[in-house]
């Protein structure tokens, strides 16, 4: 009973849970920000189903935006996107629930906001790429990597939704 309390105990702790355990790391960006946004998102993302638990505005230094975006480090763009992300507050969260990183992605809409569908974020709010007013993790490892670079674990919470029973079967 003991051993089993601890595996449990040690896993609310971990950053990739499965199942609606899972969690992804959404990030308003500045023009997001700017333009007041950040209620409508966290909103559509509680109208989901989703449990948010962890939130911070920040500044985030170019350092930190160097290594969030390394993958992207050899794309022409990469520069200038360090540049403005480091250019005015971001609001850092992150979110948890069944496929949450795979339905995110899809709340998001494309990168490119002209194939984003309407009722999408980016498809309600955005004109142009290069301002598309959201991050999502595009896979859970991605979420791993992305909430842990934002986030330290004491800044999570593990905390009992009283509408979980209303969304998950």
């Amino acid at each position: 009973m003991i051993i089993l309390f601890l595996t449990i105990f040690a896993n609310v702790f971990k950053t990739g849970w499965t199942g609606a355990n899972e969690r992804t790391f959404i990030a308003v960006k500045p023009d997001g920000v700017q333009r007041r946004l950040v209620g409508e998102i966290i909103r559509r993302f509680e109208r989901k189903g989703f449990k948010l638990v962890g939130m911070k505005l920040l500044q985030a230094s170019e350092e930190q935006l160097r290594q969030h975006y390394w993958d992207l480090r050899e794309r022409p763009f990469y520069s200038s996107l360090v540049k403005y992300m480091s250019s005015g507050p971001i609001v850092a969260m992150v979110w948890q629930g069944l496929d949450v990183v795979k339905t995110a992605r899809k709340m998001l809409g494309e990168t490119n906001p002209a194939d984003s569908l309407p009722g999408t974020i980016r498809g309600d709010f955005c004109v142009e790429v290069s301002r598309n007013v959201i991050h999502g993790s595009d896979s859970v490892d991605s979420a791993q990597r992305e909430i842990s670079l934002w986030f330290e674990d004491h800044e999570l919470f593990c905390w009992e939704e009283c509408s979980q029973h209303w969304i998950y079967a």
